[in-house]
């Protein structure tokens, strides 16, 4: 007979989080990244990595303290994984192979310009007058290169920290936009449900900052162009905001059955209760402006939880600094909550760290589990020109201590990609 204390209301097996690991521009681990975070402190510089003249946005969040090459996203991407991966290892108690499924959320894989160009100039004679296509293929056969091919291939990552600790089975990678490292921690979610595994390993990371991506985000007019001083750039439902500012950073969770991690006697630091993911089809880069998508995305994560919208005690928003996706997503909480909106305390992670893009759902769930577990309200920072048309408790400037058992985090993504968690201190 199975014991009713490790099932949900829907008779599935309830989900536990035994350990966490991030990193952001605010520092490296959880220790830094909260007392960084919570005393308001911005993670947001001035670009030093490549060259910014000419450029209206010359500011980002990037991770700049780890030691990898500067030209290579892939890079990047997986040092930071596998800094954050070993510390939620370490935190759960888990050594040796993990022996559970990878579920991973990594940027679009591009090889950088400079990488381009080089490998252009080494095409063969003969093919100089080709197409770029059949000139980097006459290269690459004329001069294998390992390092170069790895970097271009999306599954490079993941397999690399499956070998690393172990994990089981093919390693699963994802790129939801700005969506995928809640979509990643949704699948390790199912996995357990479903009884394919006791435990996952969820990991997203986005050490994707280049030239080249700054000039895209700023073709579609997303970035903030308040260059001076960087640290105010990011300023989540005020009136002023003008975009959001990219950054770049990593979060892992160890998800195992409630069952079988109280077996183990490892510590239980959260509850996901439920996930909730919808599409939305209005446009290639913008939300619907009636926020119908995120409003049955956020009713999908309370209803997969089991759960009233009474139950939330605190809100991470997806707080971009956009101006319509932070009209937008008020209006979607609005819809969902009501009157009572205005008691619910909501704050925006990305006015300190910036956007993470790949790993910001990821990122916000660690520190969703830790504003319940240390029963402080991180704050939004530079909100000193409130918007009039959004009526929210933003925590502004400063944290608050106040105890919270349930959290709902907002992750909504460029190409209609929308996710929402929830998660609780407890089961019940």
């Amino acid at each position: 007979m199975s014991d009713n204390r490790f099932k949900d209301h829907l008779g599935r097996p309830i989900i536990a989080v035994t350990g966490m690991g991030v990193i952001t521009s605010l520092g490296q681990g959880l220790q830094d990244n909260w007392a960084a975070l919570t005393s308001g402190t911005s993670g947001i510089h001035k670009i030093s990595r490549f060259p910014t003249e000419g450029l209206s946005t010359r500011i980002s969040g990037t991770v700049d303290f780890i030691d990898v090459p500067a030209d290579n996203a892939v890079e990047r991407s997986y040092a930071f994984a596998r800094e954050t991966t070993a510390e939620a290892l370490a935190q759960a108690g888990v050594s040796g192979d993990f022996a559970g499924p990878l579920f991973l959320a990594a940027p679009p894989v591009e090889p950088e310009w400079s990488a381009r160009f080089a490998l252009a100039d080494r095409a063969p004679p003969s093919q100089v007058e080709g197409d770029a296509y059949d000139r980097f293929l006459a290269a690459m056969r004329d001069r294998p290169d390992p390092a170069f091919l790895e970097a271009v291939q999306f599954g490079s990552i993941s397999e690399r920290l499956s070998d690393k600790f172990g994990t089981r089975g093919l390693p699963v990678t994802l790129s939801t936009a700005c969506a995928s490292g809640a979509t990643a921690i949704q699948l390790g979610v199912e996995a357990i449900r479903q009884g394919r595994t006791d435990r996952s390993l969820v990991v997203a990371t986005d050490g994707s900052v280049s030239a080249e991506a700054l000039i895209r985000f700023s073709l579609l007019s997303a970035l903030s162009t308040q260059n001076d001083p960087p640290e105010k750039a990011s300023k989540p439902f005020s009136k002023d905001r003008d975009g959001f500012v990219i950054a770049e950073g990593a979060a892992t969770l160890v998800l195992e059955s409630l069952e079988a991690a109280i077996a183990r006697g490892a510590k239980v630091l959260g509850i996901v209760k439920g996930c909730g993911e919808k599409a939305d089809h209005f446009h290639r880069t913008r939300s619907s402006p009636d926020g119908g998508p995120a409003i049955a995305t956020i009713r999908a994560a309370l209803e997969d939880a089991g759960m009233a919208e009474t139950g939330i005690g605190y809100i991470n928003a997806h707080g971009t600094s956009t101006p319509e996706n932070d009209k937008m997503e008020y209006g979607a909480m609005l819809a969902v909550f009501g009157d009572r909106l205005k008691d619910i305390p909501v704050s925006s992670n990305k006015s300190m760290i910036g956007h993470t893009l790949t790993a910001a759902g990821a990122v916000e769930a660690v520190f969703s589990i830790q504003t319940m577990l240390t029963g402080t309200v991180p704050p939004t920072i530079n909100y000193v020109n409130p918007d009039p048309t959004i009526v929210l408790d933003v925590v502004p400037n400063e944290k608050r201590d106040q105890q919270v058992q349930a959290v709902l985090s907002n992750s909504f993504g460029f190409g209609g990609q929308n996710a929402s968690l929830v998660m609780a201190l407890e089961p019940a």
